[in-house]
């Protein structure tokens, strides 16, 4: 009497072959810490920037003159997300840590995946970097109250996807998975 067959898994391994080996990737740290770094940069300098383009548009509207342009609730709360994404670098302790963290889990993983096109790591980066801005700016926005607080999650959440995609890029460039997947290991003993 024969039982059920084995599933493909269970199946013993024939005398010539070996045990699959997972597929090692070389620069997925690296990529990681530099692409983290660039994050915090990244956001730093877009706080900066679009601080400055808000101000001036601000300013080129009459906003500094009309106290009721001035006092509208979203746009001090868009304003002071970019503020917050400004002083990005200066809390890099933490900044740059949960950015490594973040990117492992989602874009350090798609090499063991197979995954070698640049767009997904681009989604991805872009994706986590509006979540860990946006969340941070748009908490702290809601200090000013709730219009605010979305205006703060807008503007934070567009600075971090724009870092983000960034980050994706430099990751894909450094970690370069479809050369490294390519690559034949011609070890014969």
């Amino acid at each position: 009497m024969t039982g059920p067959p084995l599933p493909e898994a269970d199946l013993p391994v024939p005398s010539y072959a070996g045990p699959v080996q997972t597929r090692r990737f070389r620069r997925i740290k690296t990529g990681l810490l530099l692409a983290s770094l660039a994050a915090c940069l990244g956001v730093t300098l877009l706080g900066a920037v679009s601080t400055g383009l808000l101000s001036m548009l601000g300013g080129l509207s009459g906003a500094a003159m009309n106290p009721g342009l001035r006092d509208d609730g979203f746009m001090s709360g868009m304003y002071g997300g970019m503020q917050l994404a400004t002083y990005n670098f200066i809390l890099f302790f933490i900044t740059v840590p949960a950015a490594w963290l973040a990117l492992g889990l989602s874009i350090g993983r798609l090499p063991y995946r197979g995954i070698v096109r640049r767009i997904p790591y681009v989604r991805w980066g872009s994706i986590w970097g509006a979540i860990l801005v946006g969340s941070t700016t748009g908490l702290f926005g809601l200090i000013g109250g709730v219009m605010s607080g979305l205006g703060a999650l807008l503007s934070g959440s567009m600075i971090g996807a724009i870092a983000g995609a960034g980050c994706g890029l430099l990751f894909h460039a450094i970690v370069k998975p479809a050369n490294q997947l390519s690559d034949v290991d011609v070890n014969v003993f």
